[in-house]
């Protein structure tokens, strides 16, 4: 069902692993076009845009584009007990594991009379984007608008694709994790039109422009954020899922199974690695991995996701060659199952969130750990974090100089600007020791 990498005998460099590593391809550059028509089709022509765009792609033609307050108490209305109780759970643990992530402000003097202060500010309005498709993921809105909350944006917008089984109207668990959120701003809009609508705005929906976008989505949706980056924030350009576990041999076989399938059933490309310095581990995996997968409600999405060339066991010489490999690779869940995981995890710098242990599953950060699920793929984790409060806040600098503060680096600032020839930069601090004005 899945394939073997025999990495023993060697030590790849870190070019050499990178040329090794298992991943989907995802042309995000080839849907760049389609992408441009559908957010230019909605620049031009707003809402009916939006409705040729959910007609021909969703199926739906007949629904409330801005969900009416009405639709959103039903949903909540509707929420079995357990259901609620479940989301007001996470809710509660991923805010307080947002609040954590604000920095504090801090001031520093430089000299005497010379203070340069750091604030933290939040963005005024952010878009907040909630895919279809294959699943349902009221967990993405906690884990999009929490962090948001927390960071103390005021203006909060969401949008998830209009489903033709309910009517076209959005799936009442995504507007019930949304209502219990308190956010009322609701688009039922979906894809790249969507991520278009919010950078660019639609007047004649009342629908303002926005600061940052985020949120996962299909390949379309990652090639509209790559359009819209620069005019607006993103978070990131979310890809297929991806779960890489390193295991010793004191590894649980049918944990480490379980949690390989947990991520496999998301999509046909998701990614599942397991690197590991144990044949023995290996072999037993892959016979649980037979024994489960058949079983789960997903068994032929599980089927082909794993046989698929982004997913694969590696086997290496020793757990420092595992490290290697997953800091090559830069995995969105990283989960360790060995002897010493929290050493092994002091080793890992690139990767979206870490899970250590037995008891720490992939699954937990989904929806109830109080971390984020929404987490960098395709190796951006080498470069990027996943979204926390920290996304919607920008540091700003406060500087402020007494006269005689000023005066003490009065010469070495003229010096600079004459020799970048730019004297009137020169001018403007010597013109307030050389006036009656000062």
């Amino acid at each position: 069902m899945i394939r073997t990498l025999d990495l023993r005998g060697t030590r790849p460099t870190h070019a050499e692993l990178l040329a090794l590593i298992p991943r989907t391809e995802i042309d995000v550059d080839s849907a760049s076009s389609v992408a441009q028509e559908l957010i230019d089709s909605v620049r031009t022509s707003g809402s009916a845009a939006l409705r040729e765009q959910a007609a021909r792609l969703d199926r739906v033609t007949d629904y409330e584009l801005r969900v009416p307050q009405s639709h959103i108490d039903e949903a909540v209305a509707g929420l079995s007990a357990e259901l609620r109780s479940s989301l007001e759970t996470a809710i509660a643990r991923v805010r307080a594991g947002s609040a954590a992530q604000i920095p504090p402000a801090v001031t520093t003097e430089i000299a005497a009379g010379a203070r340069i202060s750091q604030r933290w500010q939040p963005v005024e309005r952010v878009g907040l984007y909630v895919p279809g498709g294959k699943a349902v993921y009221p967990s993405s809105v906690i884990m999009n608008v929490v962090p948001a909350q927390a960071a103390g944006v005021e203006s909060i917008a969401l949008a998830s694709p209009p489903q033709a089984q309910f009517g076209g109207r959005i799936h009442p668990t995504i507007l019930a994790a949304a209502g219990l959120l308190g956010v009322s701003e609701i688009y039922a809009m979906g894809g790249a039109g969507a991520i278009g609508a919010f950078a660019y705005g639609v007047a004649d929906l009342e629908l303002a422009p926005v600061n940052v976008v985020t949120g996962p989505g299909n390949v379309y949706v990652a090639a509209a954020k790559r359009l819209v980056r620069g005019r607006v924030g993103i978070d990131s350009e979310a890809g297929p899922t991806e779960i890489l576990v390193i295991a010793d041999s004191t590894a649980v076989p049918s944990f480490v199974a379980a949690d390989l399938i947990s991520q496999a059933e998301h999509d046909e490309m998701a990614s599942a690695v397991l690197v590991t310095d144990s044949a023995e581990l290996a072999d037993a995996v892959m016979e649980e991995i037979e024994k489960q997968a058949p079983n789960t409600a997903h068994a032929e999405r599980v089927r082909i996701a794993l046989n698929g060339p982004q997913s694969a066991v590696v086997l290496v010489d020793d757990l420092s060659v595992a490290v290697d490999f997953s800091n090559a690779y830069g995995p969105e869940h990283l989960e360790i199952h060995t002897t010493n995981a929290s050493e092994i995890a002091t080793q890992t710098t690139n990767a979206g969130a870490i899970f250590l242990g037995n008891y720490t599953p992939v699954s937990l950060g989904d929806y109830s750990a109080g971390s984020n699920h929404v987490l960098p793929t395709a190796g951006q984790a080498l470069f990027s974090s996943g979204l926390g409060a920290y996304t919607f806040l920008r540091p700003q600098q406060v500087i402020e100089y007494s006269k005689d503060a000023l005066a003490e680096v009065s010469q070495g600032i003229r010096v600079l600007s004459d020799d970048e020839d730019l004297p009137a930069h020169g001018d403007a601090v010597d013109i307030r020791f050389d006036t009656e004005d000062n």
